[in-house]
């Protein structure tokens, strides 16, 4: 169930089944009593209000209400249009429908019915308007069941197309979409079910989807589990960039990528700040650098196979000279926070020069400076960051709580386990520092990116409340010890 399905994809998978001989209204059948036992499960028989649209999302809504009739529920069908204009497996099940059939209208809701939501699917191509967002301006504040996605809601980008609901509940069907974890849309969904109803899962092998929820399975066989004949050289040398003031971000980023697994860390920093980084963890390696000759310097012993550039280091020519100097050193680069604001007033100088070793981690203020005209474009985050790994030829990890991780091959997974306890200063800087060790250990930086963003939503879910930044190294060991043995 990792696979992300677009609504394209979607369309295809049930256009792939019904070609295999499984007919249009059965898929449509099942749909609807997928959510009736769904409701079923959570709430009471009570009246509730069936809100169908004018596509095959109203059509699931004809069955919905006919099976919660059925079962002995109060039940009012509104439609947003005529009956008489519904078409193919929509018209089918309207057909089967005895009971009255309602104009949508908001004062329907009156009451606090329950309100099952199949007006619009996940493929909605333009903002509600009109009596639609009218009706779905009214369910605030009700219990509503959304039927594939809340209306509104693009199942691609999960932005919100004017106006959506908070559902308590949504049901889908087969696979999720993106829309499903992407925000806003993961949190309008509310509770996600995702129901199985008849569609074979050989049809991915024509689909072929290349977004996945990111998770184990998608990189556990590779992770660079030490060998028991390794060595600390073996296990890779990873370089940090600290800067003179910020010198925390730098500290927490090396410590994050010792606890996963680089068999050195040395922090490369300005002369008069050696002192305070040497003050810290005994693990670390510290050195000076008085400049980007120095620090080209340092990376020519080939046994540094790894550079960590940004957390703390400082916006300006300094910093721009180190990251020119890792780069043209051939080694594979982690680049965050001021190492890309550096490049702001020109993006080029720094993307004309990645490579496939590289991996970026922005937020979104520092994705727009670098990819100001990608930034500004439609579509949601999974399309801009995919743009931008393109642009680049390198992988991009586009934080916030719906992390998204690209390749420039067109591979991207979208992170769904970061709890809000991840929002808090520096740990983003664990998060890069993880990263690097990984790829210093020879993960290539598409894995490490997708197992240090999970790891460190693990990590965070594993200590709780009251996180901070220097908590999450030393929460990684339990969470690698249920890696290791085989869990989640």
């Amino acid at each position: 169930m990792d696979e992300l399905l677009s609504v394209a994809e979607m369309f295809r998978a049930d256009a792939l089944t019904m070609a295999g001989g499984v007919p249009g209204p059965v898929l449509m059948e099942a749909a609807g009593a997928a959510v009736v036992r769904a409701v079923c499960e959570r709430w009471a028989p009570h009246p509730t209000v069936v809100l169908c649209g004018p596509g095959n999302n109203g059509g699931d809504g004809f069955v919905i209400a006919r099976l919660l009739l059925e079962a002995g529920w109060p039940v009012r069908l509104a439609l947003l249009g005529s009956r008489s204009a519904l078409r193919g497996d929509a018209a089918v099940a309207a057909g089967r429908w005895t009971g009255p059939v309602e104009a949508a209208d908001p004062w329907l809701l009156d009451g606090n019915p329950l309100v099952i939501d199949a007006l619009f699917g996940a493929g909605l191509a333009r903002p509600l308007d009109g009596m639609a967002k009218e009706v779905v301006e009214a369910m605030a504040g009700r219990t509503v069941v959304a039927v594939d996605v809340p209306s509104g809601l693009h199942g691609d980008s999960g932005q919100v197309m004017g106006v959506a609901p908070q559902a308590a509940l949504t049901v889908t069907f087969f696979r999720r979409k993106p829309g499903h974890l992407l925000l806003p849309g993961r949190v309008l969904c509310g509770e996600l079910v995702v129901a199985d109803i008849g569609i074979p899962d050989t049809v991915l092998d024509a689909i072929a989807p290349r977004t996945l929820v990111n998770g184990p399975d998608l990189w556990r066989q590779r992770y660079p589990w030490p060998r028991f004949d390794a060595h600390k050289y073996a296990r890779g040398h990873a370089v940090v960039l600290g800067g003179a003031r910020m010198t925390g971000a730098a500290r927490l980023s090396a410590r994050g990528a010792l606890r996963a697994g680089a068999g050195l860390v040395t922090v490369a920093c300005p002369p008069d700040s050696v002192p305070v980084y040497a003050a810290g963890s005994p693990s670390l390696i510290v050195t000076d650098v008085a400049d980007g000759a120095a620090f080209a310097v340092l990376l020519a012993d080939p046994r540094k196979n790894a550079v960590l550039l940004g957390p703390g280091a400082g916006v300006g020519e300094g910093t721009r000279g180190h990251v020119l100097a890792a780069l043209g050193a051939g080694k594979a680069c982690v680049l965050d926070a001021d190492a890309l604001t550096s490049f702001a007033e020109s993006p080029a100088d720094l993307l004309d020069r990645l490579g496939g070793r590289c991996l970026l981690t922005p937020h979104e203020g520092e994705f727009a400076r670098v990819f100001p005209d990608i930034a500004a474009q439609e579509g949601g985050k999974l399309t801009r960051a995919r743009a931008a790994a393109a642009r680049c030829g390198a992988v991009v990890l586009l934080k916030g709580a719906d992390t998204v991780v690209a390749a420039p091959d067109g591979r991207a997974v979208v992170n769904a386990n970061a709890p809000a306890d991840l929002a808090t200063a520096g740990s983003g800087d664990v998060l890069a520092g993880i990263a690097l060790g990984l790829i210093a250990q020879g993960m290539d930086a598409f894995d490490a990116a997708c197992a240090a963003v999970w790891l460190h939503g693990e990590a965070a879910g594993a200590f709780g409340p009251g996180l901070i930044a220097e908590d999450l190294p030393d929460a990684l060991p339990g969470v690698l010890r249920r890696l290791k043995a085989g869990g989640r």
